[in-house]
């Protein structure tokens, strides 16, 4: 396998997520804030899908699309369907239906404008057994889309959901 990743090197055919010799996955270059000390990325997982928003007033009184749920397709290396993602936050598995819910623990600004931020997420909880269910913690990176409408949101449009497209890709991390 050394010799494999060195001759993949040296052809430039090796991305920044190829899998290490130890099998961990390699994570991106992440702000402090979303470094996990202790932890190893086992799973990347890409996901194509949407950002659900609902139209209503914030606690200032003002219109503004508030976030209530995400809801993507979760898919492995040969971009075959292993999971979903939806509120909670769950990421659940189709084979055996193991799934986790996480909560936020830290956030960075995405690096492509118009991108919601890339995430460090806690494990809160676990369900059933597969391969989400070894996470500890999820990074949420490599976003693109999802962000709020800036516009179109007011009485007349009261409840409205509007479903904005983003892909991203989550790191499972034990």
């Amino acid at each position: 396998m050394r010799q494999f990743i060195c001759a993949g090197l040296a052809a430039g055919l090796i991305s920044t997520f190829a899998i290490s010799p130890a099998g961990a996955q390699a994570l991106p270059d992440l702000p402090a804030a979303l470094r996990p000390a202790g932890l190893a990325a086992y799973l990347e997982v890409p996901a194509t899908g949407v950002q659900i928003y609902v139209c209503g007033k914030n606690d200032a009184g003002a219109w503004t699309w508030a976030f209530k749920a995400p809801e993507a397709q979760l898919f492995d290396k040969d971009k075959t369907q292993i999971g979903k993602h939806y509120a909670g936050p769950t990421w659940e598995a189709l084979a055996g239906g193991g799934k986790v819910v996480g909560a936020v623990k830290a956030t960075a600004p995405a690096p492509e404008a118009g991108s919601i931020p890339w995430l460090l997420l806690d494990i809160k909880s676990s369900e059933g057994a597969g391969a989400f269910n070894q996470a500890k913690a999820i990074l949420r990176v490599s976003t693109h889309g999802g962000v709020a409408p800036d516009q179109g949101c007011d009485e007349a449009h009261y409840g409205q959901e509007a479903r904005v497209p983003y892909t991203a890709t989550y790191f499972f991390l034990k």
